[in-house]
């Protein structure tokens, strides 16, 4: 009998005998029937006469699958209609799917938090095979747990290169709605060479030579142990993609979905930059729903913003995926966010290291440390970008390749220490200093004010741009703590010892600096 490891992918593939024209999604329906869940999917199409299956089991056991083929005809010697296999435990490093934790925070099906540490290659499906390689293996040795691409190609300053592989296919241009493409806002930049018109798509008729490519990468990712944070839609288009039929872009959702669903490791985003694409937001929350409606796993989903923050208590939205839309206060506002919607914060687009034109792209790679200290203690998290020029354009932020700048390293330093957190899960305190950030687990409280303060069993200050060159603590006199000092930058932990009451916390009078107090 086969057998497949829970939360991986069994799939089935049938040939269809009697479709003159592919329906892309949906033209098969099996259901899967375990001891504990009943899973009803779609097929897909995928190229030729093949159709396939993909299933993801959530518990380990026997499983029966029974194929509804509809009025199609399938090949009697190859496929089969109905079928059983066994699910046995899965591999120790695969956790399941990332979900939503006591509404704020994110934790694996298995029960184990899920730290997101994230970075951004928007266009990385899109390079050369040995750059693709070369972003991979960047990937396996940082500390990145999540990585933000598009589906579509991307169009846009240091993203000028055409493609080897479309995800529609050529010949005949189909799909394409006037009104949206008329209505799209006009996006400009500097071009460094003549842009090719080519817009003869069919957007009816995905590219399964280039979705095969992107099950390779995604599967990759998988064994990696990276999130795959995939963005369905966004304005940087010169093809017209991002103005599509309403019927092509149901269909495009089903077939994602159809095709990607069974991936333990996605995540949605429905766009980059949502109000800069000629939806409304009805049109927006009507294909969210579309695809929280035909996914069977109830993967992370969410839509990133530009300048507005978009709607996030929407039902079928599972997490703020946020950019900063203020010049000096986003991260630090995290709490609020947090108490506004109800959901996990990640702060997908903080700023970028780098030095580009854009303000978007240059802050150093301090500060882009510091933004992920005030959000991961806050409650949050963060997405990481890199942006250097480069001589021949090859930025981290659009298509992969190696890093260039000195946040990685540190942020792995801080995924450390976030990971030694008791419980796993931090939050600010109510009453913020005047300043400091005061992290506590979120199962505690504590108490901070002129007239009083409480002391937790573990507790981060991080002073950020502060530099005092020392700190007291009123620490109780019936109790013992174990005092840090933390540097965030030069990444060294200095154990000052066991205190109790007055304690004077020397400090080098630097930026960036934390202290740890664990009680013992």
């Amino acid at each position: 009998m086969e057998s497949v490891k829970k939360w991986d992918i069994f799939e089935l593939t049938f040939c269809v005998e009697n479709m003159s024209e592919p329906v892309q999604a949906g033209a098969l329906k099996a259901a899967f029937h375990g001891e504990k869940e009943t899973v009803e999917v779609e097929s897909f199409y995928d190229g030729g006469n093949v159709y396939k299956v993909r299933f993801m089991p959530s518990y380990e056991g026997h499983y029966t699958y029974k194929v509804e083929t509809g009025n199609y005809q399938l090949n009697k010697k190859s496929d089969k209609y109905e079928g059983e296999f066994e699910v046995i435990a899965a591999d120790g490093g695969n956790h399941g799917p990332v979900q939503v934790k006591n509404s704020r925070y994110l934790a694996y099906a298995d029960g184990t938090i899920y730290h997101s540490v994230g970075t951004t290659c928007y266009a990385w499906l899109y390079q050369t095979e040995e750059l693709q390689r070369q972003t991979l293996e960047t990937l396996k040795n940082s500390c990145f747990n999540k990585i933000r691409f598009c589906i579509f190609p991307k169009y846009y300053e240091f993203n000028e290169n055409e493609p080897q592989y479309y995800p529609f296919e050529r010949g005949i241009s189909r799909g394409q709605d006037e009104e949206k493409a008329a209505g799209k806002i006009p996006i400009t930049f500097p071009q460094t060479k003549e842009a090719k018109d080519i817009r003869d798509f069919n957007f009816y008729k995905p590219n399964s030579a280039y979705f095969k490519k992107v099950d390779d990468q995604i599967a990759q990712l998988r064994d990696l142990g990276i999130e795959a944070d995939i963005i369905l839609f966004h304005p940087y288009d010169k093809w017209g993609f991002s103005t599509m039929e309403k019927a092509c872009n149901e269909q495009y959702l089903q077939y994602m979905v159809a095709r990607y669903s069974a991936y333990h490791n996605v995540w949605w985003s429905m766009a980059n930059e949502y109000d800069l694409m000629p939806f409304t937001k009805e049109e927006w929350n009507y294909y969210g729903r579309l695809v929280r409606q035909n996914d069977a796993y109830g993967h992370l989903c969410s839509i990133h913003n530009c300048m507005g923050f978009f709607d996030y208590t929407e039902d079928w939205i599972t997490h703020c995926s946020m950019q900063k839309n203020t010049t000096y206060e986003h991260v630090e506002k995290t709490e609020q966010h947090l108490e506004k919607y109800k959901k996990p914060v990640v702060w997908d687009e903080i700023g970028y290291e780098g030095n580009v034109d854009r303000g978007w792209g240059n802050i150093s790679g301090q500060e882009l440390v510091r933004r992920f200290w005030e959000s991961v203690l806050r409650g949050g998290c963060a997405g990481h970008g890199e942006t250097y020029i480069h001589p021949e354009d090859i930025l981290w932020w659009a298509k992969g390749g190696v890093l260039h700048g000195d946040s990685e390293p540190r942020l792995k330093f801080l995924k450390k220490i976030w990971d030694e957190t008791p419980g796993g899960c931090l939050k600010a305190i109510n009453e913020e200093p005047f300043d400091e950030v005061i992290s506590i687990p979120v199962e505690e409280n504590k108490i901070c004010n002129w007239m009083q303060t409480t002391w937790c069993s573990y507790e981060l200050h991080y002073f950020g741009i502060g530099r005092p060159a020392y700190r007291i603590l009123e620490l109780p006199e019936d109790a013992s703590y174990q005092v840090e000092v933390i540097d965030t930058w030069n990444m060294t932990i200095t154990d000052t010892g066991v205190h109790s009451g007055f304690t004077k916390v020397e400090l080098p009078g630097q930026e960036w600096m934390a202290i740890r107090i664990i009680k013992k």
